[in-house]
């Protein structure tokens, strides 16, 4: 799991990968909450993208850790896109994205160009 923020386009990238346990979950929030804190944008006006190209299939208890975390609107981005494989695993982001607008894409160049685009 990497973050890489850039203050200055309001954007935040993570890179997921492997296989995930609840703990793990936990550890990205952590993660990701140290990340948000390097934003200069006011809350829920950056935007995310997220690669999880190389992220495994994952367990039940993950992904909904992962959901509840989705769902959590005080963190929420304005725009949200994620560069999936053609796996399960894509099926299971978008379960957990399910109540956030957010936009899958295989290409991370048409990824970010869709999160950049607001």
């Amino acid at each position: 799991m990497s973050f890489d923020v850039e203050p200055a386009r309001d954007l935040v990238r993570i890179t997921l990968t492997g296989f995930f346990t609840p703990d793990d979950v936990a550890r990205f929030v952590a993660a990701r909450d140290a990340a948000h804190a390097q934003l200069r944008c006011a809350p829920n006006a950056h935007a995310t993208l997220v690669d999880m190209r190389a992220m495994q299939i994952q367990s039940q208890a993950t992904v909904e850790a992962f959901q509840r975390v989705l769902g959590d609107p005080r963190m929420a981005s304005r725009r949200l896109a994620f560069v999936v494989a053609r796996s399960l695993a894509r099926l299971q982001i978008k379960r957990a994205a399910a109540e956030r607008e957010a936009s899958f894409f295989t290409a991370i160049e048409d990824a970010e160009a869709w999160v950049l685009a607001a």
